[in-house]
C-alpha cells in the first residue's frame, strides 16, 4: 500500500539533498524556481485542481489554536509564525501563504526603483552550518509593479485575509541618503491600501549607506514623512544585529516617542560570528573575506541578545518581531519569552522545509500545557525556559 503523500517528506527526499551541499544547484536559482511555481499557483488557487493541492497542504501544515491568536496593532494573527521578507521580494505567492501555516508573511524588500541588485553569484548556502550568506542588494521589480502583481491575485482587503500581509521596504540604491525619506513615501503611498502593516528596513547590509539611516536622527525624520501620508498602514523598523547597546536602546526609545507599531530584530549580520575562516567553494574565498549577510542558525544567540535588549528597553507593550536563527520549536519559544509577540523564519525554513511550521506550532503548544500558561500572550517575555518532558512523580 503507497504512503500517503506529505509535502514536509517530499521536501526532504527530493531538495533535502540539494541543501546539504554548499555546491550544485544555484541557491539563488532554486528560490526563483520555487517561486514561479508558487505564484502560478497563487493566481490559480481557486482553480479546481489546484484548490485541492493547495487545500491538502494546509491540512498538513496548518495548526489553530485560539492559544496562538493574538491581535497586534491592529492585526489579527492566526497564529505567531511568519514568513520573513527576503524571500517573497515581488509579492507573487501572497495569496497562498497561509496554506503553508504561516499566521503572517512579509512581501519585499521593495524599492520604488526598479533595481537589479548586485552581481552574482549573490546568495551562498552554507549546508554544515545552517546557514546562508547573502548580498542580494534589493533586486526587485519596483512597487509599481508589485502593486500589479499583488492586484492580479485578488486579495482580500487588509483584516480580512487568512494570514496578515506585510511590506518591507527599502531604499532604492540610486536614491541619495538625503532623499531617502521621500523614496520609501513613494513606495508607501502606493502600496499602503493593500498592506496590512508596512516595515521601514534601514538595515540591510548590501545597500551602500542605508546602515546610516538607524541613526536616530536620520530615522526619526523617516519615520515623520511616512507618517504624514494620508492612509499610512501600521509601521514597524527593521534593525541590525550589529547594532551597539546604546543604538538598540535609541531605537526602542524612538519608536515608543513616534508611535510606531514595533520593531523587527534582527537582519543579517556582517559579523562572521566565528565563521570569519570558512571556505565558499564557490568563490575560493573565506567568509571574512566576501561581502554580505550572514543569516541562519549562527545568528541565533547574538538575535537573542538584541531581543532581550529592546524587551528591557521597550518595556511590555510595543511589539517586537523575532527573527534570525528561528530553525526548531526550542529557538522560537526562546525568542517569545525573551520578548517577541511573532517570530518569523527564512533560512531555517529553507533548510528545515514546510513542515518546519507546524512543528513549532505543535511545540509552542506543547510548552504552554507544561508551563500552565493560558495564552501565548502570558509567555511573550516571561524568561521560562524550554522544559523536555514533565518529570513523573
Amino acid at each position: 500500500m503507497a504512503e500517503p503523500f506529505s509535502t514536509g517528506g517530499f521536501y526532504q527526499r527530493w531538495l533535502g539533498p540539494l541543501l546539504a551541499r554548499d555546491e550544485g544547484v544555484d541557491a539563488e536559482q532554486l528560490s526563483r524556481s520555487a517561486l514561479l511555481a508558487l505564484g502560478q499557483a497563487s493566481l490559480r488557487r481557486n482553480w479546481p485542481g489546484v484548490s485541492t493541492v493547495l487545500q491538502g497542504i494546509a491540512a498538513e501544515l496548518q495548526r489553530r489554536d485560539l492559544r496562538l491568536e493574538q491581535v497586534l496593532f491592529g492585526c489579527r494573527f492566526a497564529n505567531p509564525v511568519g514568513l520573513a521578507a527576503g524571500f517573497d521580494k515581488n509579492g507573487v505567492a501572497a495569496g497562498l501563504w497561509d496554506r503553508f501555516g504561516f499566521g503572517f508573511a512579509e512581501v519585499g524588500t521593495v524599492t520604488w526603483h526598479r533595481q537589479p541588485g548586485n552581481p552574482r553569484p549573490r546568495l551562498f548556502r552554507l549546508a554544515a552550518e545552517r546557514a546562508a550568506l547573502n548580498r542580494m542588494g534589493f533586486n526587485n521589480d519596483g512597487a509599481e509593479a508589485m502593486l500589479r502583481t499583488l492586484e492580479r491575485q485578488a486579495l482580500a482587503a487588509p483584516g480580512q485575509r487568512p494570514a496578515v500581509l506585510g511590506i518591507n521596504l527599502g531604499k532604492s540604491k540610486v536614491t541619495p541618503l538625503e532623499l531617502a525619506p521621500d523614496d520609501y513615501a513613494s513606495s508607501l503611498e502606493l502600496l499602503a491600501p493593500l498592506a496590512d502593516y508596512a516595515v521601514i528596513n534601514v538595515s540591510s547590509p548590501n545597500t551602500p549607506g542605508l546602515r546610516e539611516l538607524q541613526d536616530s536622527v536620520q530615522l526619526r525624520r523617516l519615520v515623520e514623512r511616512l507618517r504624514r501620508l494620508p492612509a499610512c498602514p501600521p509601521l514597524l523598523v527593521k534593525i541590525a544585529p550589529d547594532l551597539e547597546d546604546d543604538a538598540i536602546d535609541g531605537i526602542a526609545r524612538l519608536a515608543y516617542e513616534e508611535g510606531l507599531a514595533g520593531v523587527i530584530a534582527v537582519n543579517t549580520s556582517l559579523d562572521r560570528l566565528g565563521l570569519e575562516q570558512r571556505l565558499l567553494p564557490q568563490t575560493g574565498r573565506s567568509l571574512a573575506e566576501e561581502a554580505g549577510g550572514l543569516s541562519g542558525a549562527p545568528l541565533r544567540h547574538r538575535a537573542l541578545e538584541v531581543m532581550r535588549r529592546l524587551r528591557a528597553t521597550a518595556g511590555p507593550a510595543l511589539p517586537l518581531i523575532g527573527v534570525g536563527g528561528i530553525d526548531s520549536p526550542e529557538a522560537a519559544w526562546e525568542r517569545i519569552t525573551a520578548g517577541a509577540s511573532l517570530v518569523q523564519l527564512y533560512t531555517g525554513w529553507i533548510f528545515e522545509g514546510p513542515d518546519l511550521v507546524p512543528r513549532i506550532l505543535e511545540g509552542l503548544l506543547q510548552q504552554l500545557d507544561r508551563h500552565g500558561f493560558r495564552h501565548l500572550r502570558e509567555a511573550v517575555g516571561s524568561g521560562v525556559p524550554w522544559i523536555e518532558s514533565i518529570p513523573c512523580r
